[in-house]
C-alpha cells in the first residue's frame, strides 16, 4: 500500500502568502514555525477545512485537490483524523458517542465494538457515558484523540495537540502520542511551534517561515546542520555572529571580535555563523582552539539550568552588552561561580554552524 501524502499548494492573504511543498510518507513529520508561519493553515488546507488558491493535494494515489481540474473533496471524503489543541468535543455528546460520530455508516453493533476499541486503547474505560464537561483536559485530548483514530484514517493530523496542557499532562499525552504514532500505518504530520517537542515525536521535519517551506530532512540532520540562518533559529539556536572568511578552515566572527577554526566546509555565500547555547564549554583555564576569555554580564536560573550571558574580553570584540549565551548545568555553575574571572569560553569547531542568509531574514 501506497503511504504518502504530496502537498503543493499557495493560499493568497491580504498581507501573507501560503507557499508550501513537500511529501511525507510513513514516518511522522513535524511541521515546525513559529506562531503566524502558516503551520495551521497548512494544515487546514490538507485537512479540507480551508481552501488554497492553488495548488494539488494527493494522499495515496488519491486526489484530495487540484485547482487546474477543479478537484476539491469535502473534509468528511479525505479519509483524515484532525486532532486539535482545544479537543472540539461535542458537548453535548457523550464520550462514547463523540468517538463513534464518524461511524453511523456502520451497524450499531460494529460501530459499539470499534468505539469499545479506542477507549481501551486511550485508557479511557469506564467514561462511556460521561460529557465533555466532565473529563478533565487530558481526558478530553485522549477522547479526541480515539476519535480521529475510530474513522481508520489514511492521515493523522495533529495542530499543537499538547498546547492546552499543564507539564504532568502533556507529559503523559507526549507519550501516549509517540506510542500511537510508532504504530499508525497512515500519514502523520504534528504541528508545533515548541522545537524540543517536535525533536521528541517527529521522524523528519518541515520547517515553515513566513508562509514558506524553508527546510526538510531527518530531524537530526536538520538540528545539526540547518544551513540557513532562519531554520537555526526556529531550531532554537541564539549565538550568530555575520562571518568572513579567512582561510579554507578559518572565518572570522565579525559581531564577536574572534577568529574560529571550523571543521564544516565553508559553504559558498556563507553569511552568518551559529552555536547553540549548551555547546559552549566554560573552564577558568585558558589554551586550545577557538578558546577565549570571557567575563559574565549576567545569569537567570532555572530549575535545572542556568544561562548565562557572556562578554568576550578581547581587544577586537566589539562594545555590546554581551557576545554570547550558554546554558550550563546547576551543577556546573556551583563548581564555577566562585572562579574568579576571567573564565574562558570555547566555541568548539565540530559545533559551529555555517549559514547563509535566506529569504526570510532578508
Amino acid at each position: 500500500m501506497i503511504v504518502e501524502l504530496l502537498v503543493e499548494i499557495q493560499r493568497e492573504f491580504k498581507d501573507f502568502k501560503l507557499e508550501v511543498a513537500f511529501c511525507a510518507g510513513d514516518k511522522t513529520l513535524g511541521i515546525l514555525g513559529p506562531s503566524g508561519s502558516g503551520k495551521s493553515m497548512t494544515l487546514r488546507a490538507i485537512a479540507g477545512l480551508e481552501t488554497p488558491t492553488r495548488g494539488q493535494i494527493v494522499l495515496n494515489g488519491r486526489t484530495l485537490f487540484d485547482s487546474k481540474r477543479g478537484i476539491n473533496l469535502p473534509s468528511r471524503r479525505r479519509r483524515m483524523g484532525f486532532l486539535l489543541q482545544d479537543y472540539a468535543l461535542f458537548p453535548h455528546m457523550t464520550v462514547a458517542e463523540n468517538i463513534g460520530f464518524g461511524l453511523r455508516h456502520l451497524s450499531r453493533h460494529e460501530a459499539g465494538k470499534k468505539v469499545a476499541e479506542q477507549m481501551a486503547r486511550v485508557q479511557l474505560q469506564g467514561l462511556e457515558d460521561r460529557y465533555p464537561r466532565q473529563l478533565s483536559g487530558g481526558q478530553q485530548q485522549r477522547a479526541a484523540l480515539a476519535r480521529a483514530l475510530a474513522i481508520d484514517p489514511e492521515a493523522l493530523l495533529l495542530d499543537e495537540p499538547l498546547s492546552a496542557l499543564d507539564i504532568h499532562l502533556r507529559s503523559q499525552m507526549e507519550a501516549l502520542l509517540i506510542e500511537t504514532l510508532s504504530a499508525f500505518r497512515g500519514v502523520s504530520l504534528y504541528v508545533t511551534h515548541n522545537l524540543e517537542e517536535a525533536y521528541r515525536i517527529s521522524e523528519e521535519i518541515v520547517v515553515i517561515s513566513k508562509g514558506k517551506e524553508i527546510a526538510l530532512g531527518p530531524k537530526e540532520e536538520i538540528f545539526r546542520d540547518p544551513r540557513t540562518f532562519t531554520v537555526a533559529q526556529v531550531t532554537g539556536c541564539k549565538n550568530f555572529s555575520r562571518a568572513r572568511l579567512k582561510s579554507a578552515d578559518e572565518v572570522e566572527a565579525l559581531d564577536w571580535g574572534c577568529q574560529l577554526r571550523v571543521c564544516l566546509p565553508i559553504p559558498e555565500g556563507m553569511d552568518f555563523l551559529g552555536i547553540r547555547a549548551h555547546h559552549l564549554s566554560l573552564s577558568d583555564a585558558g589554551g586550545g582552539v577557538n578558546t577565549f576569555p570571557c567575563g559574565l554580564i549576567r545569569m537567570i536560573e532555572g530549575p535545572f539550568r542556568m544561562t548565562l550571558y557572556l562578554k568576550l574580553l578581547m581587544p577586537e570584540a566589539p562594545f555590546v552588552h554581551h557576545h554570547l549565551q550558554a546554558e550550563i548545568t546547576r551543577e556546573k555553575w556551583m563548581s564555577l561561580k566562585e572562579r574568579p574571572f576571567p573564565w574562558y569560553v570555547r566555541l568548539d569547531p565540530e559545533r559551529i554552524m555555517l549559514l547563509r542568509k535566506d529569504s526570510a531574514n532578508g
